[in-house]
């Protein structure tokens, strides 16, 4: 059966992080992506108590939603055992989840993305080599991080990720789990045989610890003690937050110091469910979900990631689309009804006529409901207006569920929270 989130049972073991024995002591549930054994969700114990989770009345606009007064709802026991059990509607974890995600919109939630995929880039030629590739400009000042994307000739993504510049000629590049080996490619391939720029994937030798939450500035005024790490005010979920980047043998010293000194201000370790449902309500897209070689930025709605006035890759093709006006955009959907589940892959009904499918999805403990992100299609063209007037469903087991659509993140729209 292709249940939800199903994981592969085979060929498991591979790769683990340097925390794996830790988090498996702790509860940790876990999945795997490209080879790395990562937590999905830690098993907890119930205290018979309701376990209620955020709900707030939907707006009618595009204005978002803060936390706030709101109705909540009831959610089922926790799992105390990290075993899934697969299901169409909520799965056994659907509490745990929820206080993960609570978490990190309340307290600090720690993640282990030792996964991502990362690379070092460095020589004469490296900052050219990267204003060719990259939609955004990465000629910044040393120390400063920017998220680009990488386009091919027709304006598609072939990646996006994020930079560091550590150095004039030297750079730190953070890209997802999965996109390793075709990142290593696509910008070793572009280097012209006059240029003196090398990469060099360092994915094996740094772990990378997410602090995540209004109280991770807090956490982080600590002393590591012997270990080192690179801080990068980086977050994939909505929330103050930083990414340590530490080498990796270092990484249980740093996770053990943490977590200690995080005690008294509600550290709790959490899991990549949490990331995919609080990204989705902060409007952070995905490669291989929201993001492809077939998609584009002014598609995407990431046009804001791009310097126009620079020549890159895919240049031509974008300032040709800007003109004509795109014929798909993504949006952000919420569910008015809170019941219902959404993974991904359901119809998007516009007017009682199918526009799409949902890319991704997941229950939004924030905003009290199932949200997704899905492109919404229309050979006339699709603006803001064509989303804004238009009454949306989604199909959920073959119920049309009314939802209300977003352009921008339905959580915090204006960072007001990151920016704390």
């Amino acid at each position: 059966m292709a249940w939800p989130n199903r994981e592969f049972e085979t060929g498991r073991g591979l790769r683990k992080t340097p925390l794996h024995d830790r988090l498996s002591a702790r509860g940790a549930c876990f999945g795997v992506k490209n080879g790395w054994e990562r937590p999905n969700w830690f098993a907890r114990q119930n205290d018979h108590a309701p376990h209620p989770a955020f709900g707030h009345p939907l707006p009618s606009s595009d204005e978002g939603r803060g936390q706030g007064e709101g109705s909540r709802l009831e959610i089922s026991s926790h799992a105390e055992k990290p075993v899934t059990e697969y299901s169409f509607g909520r799965q056994n974890w659907f509490a745990n989840h929820a206080a993960e995600h609570r978490a990190a919109r309340e307290k600090v939630a720690i993640f282990d993305q030792t996964g991502f995929s990362k690379f070092t880039f460095k020589g004469r030629d490296a900052i050219n080599v990267l204003q060719r590739l990259c939609g955004n400009d990465v000629d910044v000042a040393i120390g400063q991080a920017v998220y680009t994307g990488l386009f091919n000739e027709r304006g598609g993504f072939e990646s996006d990720l994020t930079l560091v510049r550590l150095a004039r000629d030297e750079f730190y590049i953070v890209s997802g789990s999965a996109q390793a080996v075709r990142d290593f490619d696509w910008i070793t391939r572009n280097i012209r045989r006059d240029e003196h720029a090398d990469l060099v994937d360092v994915t094996g030798s740094f772990g990378v610890l997410g602090v995540m939450g209004p109280n991770s500035r807090a956490l982080l005024k600590i002393n590591i003690g012997s270990a080192t790490a690179r801080a990068a005010r980086i977050t994939y979920v909505g929330e103050l937050g930083w990414e340590l980047h530490a080498p990796m043998e270092q990484l249980a010293l740093v996770y053990d110091t943490v977590m200690e000194a995080g005690k008294d201000l509600g550290a709790v370790d959490a899991g990549h469910y949490a990331i995919n449902s609080l990204r989705l309500e902060k409007g952070y897209r995905a490669w291989g979900a929201e993001l492809s070689p077939d998609d584009t930025p002014l598609e995407a709605g990431l046009a804001f990631a791009i310097e126009w006035t620079k020549r890159f890759i895919g240049r031509e093709a974008l300032l040709k689309q800007q003109e004509t006006g795109v014929k798909r955009r993504l949006a952000i959907f919420i569910l008015k009804d809170p019941e219902p589940m959404l993974w991904g892959g359901e119809l998007i009904y516009r007017d009682g006529k199918p526009v799409g499918y949902t890319t991704s999805g997941a229950y939004g403990h924030t905003v009290g409901a199932a949200v997704a992100m899905g492109y919404v299609n229309n050979p006339a063209g699709v603006n803001a207006d064509f989303i804004k007037s238009g009454r949306f469903e989604i199909n959920v087991n073959g119920t049309h569920y009314p939802a209300t659509p977003f352009l921008h993140a339905p959580y915090d729209p204006a960072r007001k929270r990151i920016q704390a």
